[in-house]
This record gives structure tokens, C-alpha cells and sequence, in this order.
């Protein structure tokens, strides 16, 4: 049996989901004040001047604090069965679908949020290492812990596992947030190419 770490958004999808969901989850009226108070980090991302990291803590405390929990992860679900199966790649699901035949053990490795890739990893029945949100009282207050990026990616892969007990590990990513996870495996595809 061998391990298959898989990239969410851009690698299994055809484009980043957490806009997607944070467009379908978040009241329109907060969504626009959102938008106006958050346009110079957006900017200051797209422009490489701001890091990924302080971006989406900034999105989603601006987003979802103090959302009730119970609700978000309700929408999280529908999210998960009407639109993710509509930004899926077809080569990839093939892939993943390669490696589900062979009995490989399959792990979702993502930055993405738990309330939308619990359910769809459920759906297909594969494991599941991502960021997650912390809630109080049954309210949203942000990240728990660290986003799952980078290095991040490799200590929760090896929380879930240790990878040198598999015969081969086979890595899959599209940015430079995968990077690390790929470092660590020992076949490599990069958006969709081989590595040597």
C-alpha cells in the first residue's frame, strides 16, 4: 500500500475554493463591508506584498467570527454537495480514483476549511488534514491552531501517519504552499506535470 497526499484547491479543483465559500456563506451585508474593509490586504496579497497566511486569518475573522457554528457548518455541507463537484478536475478525481483502486491510503492535505471538506472527504471516502475553525459557545472565533500550509502540511501529514511506513509516497500540489509535502514524497506531481 502506498500514500497519496493530495492538494485541494487548484490541484483535485479547477480554481481556490475558500473565495467560493466565503461568497456563499457569508450574509451579503457583511460580505460587502467585508470586501471595502479588507480591499488593501486583498490588494496587498495580490500584489505579493502581503502573505497568504495573515490574508485569510484577516478574511475569515472579518467573515466569520461570532457566525453561529452549527449554521456555517450547515452551509458548509451544502457547499460541499452542490458546489464542489461542479470545480473538480476530471484528471485529477482520475488519479485519485487511480489510487483508490490500487487500495492506496488517500489523504486530503489543504489549506481549505474544515466545514466544507469534512463532508465532501466523507462523500468520497478518504481521509482528511486541513485548516480548521475554532468555535465558543457555538460561535465561530477564527482558526484553531495553524492554517494547513507549508510545513504545516508535512506535520500533519506525519501526526496522521508515518510516511516511511509506506512502500512509496506520491505527492500532489499546485503552489508553493505544497512544496513542502512534496519535498517529502517520492513521487512528485506540480500542477499536473511529474517532478524529477
Amino acid at each position: 500500500m502506498d500514500l497519496a497526499l493530495f492538494d485541494f484547491d487548484g490541484t483535485l479543483t479547477t480554481r481556490e475554493t475558500f473565495p467560493d465559500f466565503m461568497r456563499y456563506a457569508v450574509a451579503r451585508p457583511r460580505l460587502l463591508a467585508g470586501g471595502v474593509l479588507l480591499a488593501p490586504v486583498v490588494f496587498g496579497y495580490r500584489r505579493g506584498w502581503v502573505a497568504g497566511n495573515p490574508t485569510r486569518a484577516s478574511i475569515v475573522q472579518v467573515g466569520l467570527r461570532g457566525v453561529d457554528a452549527a449554521c456555517l457548518r450547515g452551509k458548509g455541507e451544502t457547499f460541499a454537495r452542490d458546489v464542489l463537484p461542479a470545480v473538480l478536475r476530471t484528471d485529477a478525481m482520475a488519479r485519485l480514483q487511480w489510487h483508490r483502486e490500487r487500495g492506496d491510503r488517500i489523504v486530503i492535505v489543504s489549506g481549505g476549511l474544515d466545514v466544507y471538506l469534512a463532508p465532501w472527504c466523507a462523500t468520497q471516502g478518504v481521509e482528511l488534514a486541513c485548516s480548521v475553525l475554532a468555535e465558543r459557545g457555538g460561535r465561530i472565533t477564527g482558526y484553531a491552531g495553524a492554517q494547513c500550509v507549508g510545513e504545516e502540511k508535512v506535520r500533519r501529514v506525519r501526526a496522521l501517519c508515518d510516511p516511511q511506513a509506506y512502500a512509496a509516497v506520491h505527492a500532489y500540489g499546485d503552489t508553493h504552499e505544497d512544496l513542502a509535502m512534496l519535498a517529502m514524497a517520492h513521487h512528485r506531481t506540480y500542477r499536473g506535470r511529474v517532478m524529477a
